[in-house]
């Protein structure tokens, strides 16, 4: 009972400050409710890219690849910062200098407007493919975990599951869409405190326990009795997530997502001023760094507790039993609510953003050229509803067999590639065509799905004999190739159909955009920490 009441108390509470603080709100232009009327601080800034990020797919999917593999996963969070830095140094400057309120936006601008709707619709096909569905799983089946919802209400698994989808993107649906891009930020600043002192309390709880007192003494225990499970090359045979892709399709990966995609992006394009934005994703770095005390460390404690009990196709319950096992009932709910928080945190930002890219790149341009404030708003609000719908659909129909993480990232590759590589050629070149665009942004997802997945088998048995390897070539050196590929098919294109430089200059900032003062100096030493990082844990 004392969980329940720590979960709705906490739950409550983000629901009713989100209310408060946008119910004066008008929300009547475009910038008001896509953009929160670009206001935003930074610390609001930080919390809301921390939170659309980190969700139970990291806290639980994470620490269960960790429990079956190594920490070698962590790379996924601490590679992040450095292109948090790249963010905050070279892309938000040029993208408030232009007044974008998206990121299709500035391909209409460079290239043409079929350009952008092509890169629309494929952002939104990521989203309700991918991120959408994924994100509502992960927090129903933490919950049934948890709270053995199944029982309680004696319904099967998989009822409990349709039940909990469905009230979680129910509630997350109604901050996206009745509240804007303002009351998405409030949420997740809320969420995010919360999830931070959770995230870092379990590890250190379970390390207590553990060493039976000694937090440090726990920790010796736990690395003694797996010291290869610390190894952050991740290069044994065969690896989950071998080193050298850091160097290949992590570079893309992570420059997409957090320099390009419209669902990061977003909360820096609501920033207030230059400096602010430049401030909210530098601290949203540095809490990057953090990020692998609390959803990797915890997987790797939970093997050494846990190796016995839970097999290597088990390691999603890993988390949500070590949780149980050393958190008093009080805080079981309040680590709940936390975590529907980070799902609602996720899930309502990415429908702000889709809300966003539909009633900018679609309904503007097909349906009412000369729409208003208030209807732009409106056909936003209507995008939201139907895509919260359509992920509330799929979510209990994903297979679940295998790293639910990694079938995200994998999904999530087969648009990142193409479409980096035509906003980077689009920013570093001049010849680059609009015919080479869209033809990169159509062929380059289907090249990685075939040879990812169409054709994966044979793709495989090519390339192994090719290097001279026996284990399989993971998904993210294809995702660097891809990128190669487009990019060089976008030069070939551009170089024997040419056409004049046509890029519209959308001088139209309307922040201040003095920089930040220490931005440079504070990506210099986020860049070297992430390089110290993986010095200590090499192994």
């Amino acid at each position: 009972m004392l969980a329940v009441t720590s979960f709705i108390g906490f739950t409550g509470l983000v629901v009713l400050i989100s209310y408060l603080k946008t119910r004066n709100d008008t929300m009547t232009t475009s910038d008001d409710y896509f953009l929160a009327g670009r206001s935003l601080t930074a610390w609001v800034i930080a919390g809301s890219l921390i939170l659309t990020n980190l969700s139970t797919e990291h806290m639980i999917g994470l620490n269960a690849d960790a429990f079956a593999h190594t920490v070698a996963v962590m790379a996924w969070e601490t590679t992040a910062a450095l292109a948090m830095v790249l963010t905050a140094i070279y892309f938000l400057p040029k993208y408030l200098k232009m007044g974008l309120t998206t990121i299709p936006e500035y391909l209409s601008l460079r290239f043409d407007q079929n350009t952008r709707v092509i890169a629309t619709i494929l952002f939104l096909f990521s989203y309700v493919v991918a991120i959408l569905p994924v994100v509502l799983l992960f927090g129903a089946a933490g919950l049934e975990s948890l709270f053995d919802v199944s029982g309680s209400l004696d319904v099967s698994k998989q009822t409990a599951v349709w039940i909990m989808v469905w009230a979680i993107g129910t509630l997350g649906s109604l901050y996206a869409i009745f509240g804007g891009l303002k009351a998405v930020a409030i949420s997740d600043t809320i969420n995010g405190i919360g999830f931070l002192a959770i995230g870092l309390l379990v590890p250190a709880l379970a390390l207590i326990y553990v060493g039976d007192g000694d937090m440090l003494g726990g920790l010796s225990t736990v690395y003694n009795s797996a010291p290869e499970k610390f190894d952050i090359t991740g290069n044994e045979p065969g690896s989950f997530l071998p080193f050298g892709v850091l160097f290949t399709g992590m570079i893309v990966n992570q420059i997409f997502f957090w320099c390009t995609n419209q669902s990061i992006v977003q909360r820096a394009l609501g920033a207030k001023s230059l400096a602010e934005g430049q401030k909210g994703v530098l601290i949203a770095a540095c809490f990057k760094l953090l990020g692998p005390i609390a959803i990797v460390l915890p997987g790797i404690i939970a093997f050494y507790m846990f190796k016995d009990q839970l097999g290597p196709g088990d390691s999603m319950l890993a988390y949500p039993m070590l949780v149980k096992e050393i958190l008093p009932a009080p805080m079981v709910g309040f680590f709940a609510a936390v975590m529907v928080g980070a799902v609602l945190s996720t899930f309502n930002s990415v429908l702000n953003s889709s809300a966003t890219l539909f009633s900018q790149g679609i309904y503007q341009v097909f349906m009412n050229r000369d729409a208003t404030g208030r209807e732009m708003v409106w056909s936003g609000r209507a995008c939201s509803i139907v895509l919260a719908i359509a992920a509330m659909i799929a979510a209990p129909m994903i297979n679940t067999d295998g790293s639910l993480y990694n079938y995200l990232q994998k999904i999530n590759a087969t648009f990142f590639g193409p479409m980096l590589a035509v906003i980077m050629l689009g920013f570093l070149t001049r010849f680059v065509t609009a015919r080479s665009a869209k033809i990169a942004m159509i062929v380059g997802p289907v090249l990685f799905y075939l040879l990812t997945g169409t054709f994966d088998g044979e793709v495989q048995s090519i390339a192994k004999s090719m290097l001279g390897t026996e284990d399989n070539i993971h998904f993210l050196h294809f995702l660097a190739l891809v990128f190669l590929i487009t990019a060089a098919m976008m030069v070939l294109i551009s170089k024997i159909w040419p056409e004049d430089y046509k890029e519209k200059s959308l001088d139209a900032h309307k922040v201040d955009m003095t920089p930040w003062k220490h931005a440079k100096s504070a990506g210099f030493i986020i860049s070297g920490l992430v390089i110290i990082i993986y010095v200590i844990l090499a192994q």
